[in-house]
């Protein structure tokens, strides 16, 4: 049996004397869609941006492929290489065009050739719907555009996973349609993605498994029919009826 993709152990990280994630465990098995849930400040993102050594834990250990990489002997560029990384916020170069946000890790990070790399480039672009877009500047897109290249960028360097932050919350309700799209065939594909969502429709179609975070313990870990249909933790149970009355379940 392979190891899982993405695993982590008795993984916690406090903010001064805030605790943020106490002693988490969780499993990411190959092709598997995890979906983070949770009220803001759970620590869903906190935990996404520990796997991808944007932040350092304070106990436990974090493996990708069967291999510790928390360790401080680890690289962390090597370990971003590996993984894909997709903020709530876009994070494009607002000074490049959408082929160079696209291209620009691949060329530095990745020792592609600019032709090599603009050709990835082009098949992703137009694969999440941006073909023919190359040439404008980053800045003239909409937010839903603007989404869809970061997620075209991260997934151009065919990265073991991805880890999608909170993709849909800084857009309007009319566009977080297309960006969940794009993450639907990412998932069609058998794409491996840790997922931070407080989409919970989109978690019940797109996860295999859904962990609800509350006071930045992992409450309650299962398939989404279980954990969003038949919650057993008090914690989830209360926050899906608070969504629930505000019609957001």
């Amino acid at each position: 049996m392979s190891a899982p993709v993405i695993e982590f152990e008795g993984v916690t990280k406090a903010f001064g004397d805030r605790e943020v994630l106490n002693g988490i465990d969780l499993v990411v098995e190959e092709h598997q869609a995890v979906a983070l849930i949770g009220a803001s400040g759970s620590g869903k993102s906190t935990l996404l941006r520990c796997a991808d050594l944007l932040l350092d834990i304070d106990d436990g250990d974090i493996y990708l492929d069967g291999e510790v990489i928390t360790d401080p002997a680890v690289s962390a560029v090597d370990v971003r290489r590996r993984l894909g990384f997709v903020f709530q916020a876009y994070n494009l170069f607002p000074h490049l065009n959408v082929i160079d946000n696209v291209t620009l890790g691949m060329r530095r990070a990745g020792g592609m050739s600019r032709a090599e790399a603009e050709d990835s480039a082009r098949r992703m672009l137009a694969r999440f719907g941006l073909e023919g877009r190359e040439n404008e500047s980053s800045s003239n897109l909409s937010g839903g555009q603007q989404q869809r290249v970061a997620i075209a960028r991260a997934f151009a360097a065919r990265p073991r996973a991805m880890l999608l932050d909170e993709v849909t919350s800084a857009l309007d309700p009319e566009l977080v349609g297309e960006v969940l799209r794009a993450v639907r065939d990412l998932k069609e594909e058998g794409v491996t993605m840790l997922i931070a969502t407080h989409e919970m429709g989109f978690a019940r179609e797109v996860a295999d498994k859904v962990g609800f975070l509350h006071g930045g313990r992992l409450a309650e870990v299962g398939p989404p029919e279980q954990v969003l249909e038949d919650p057993q933790d008090p914690n989830t149970q209360k926050f899906l009826r608070r969504l629930l009355e505000a019609g957001r379940a």
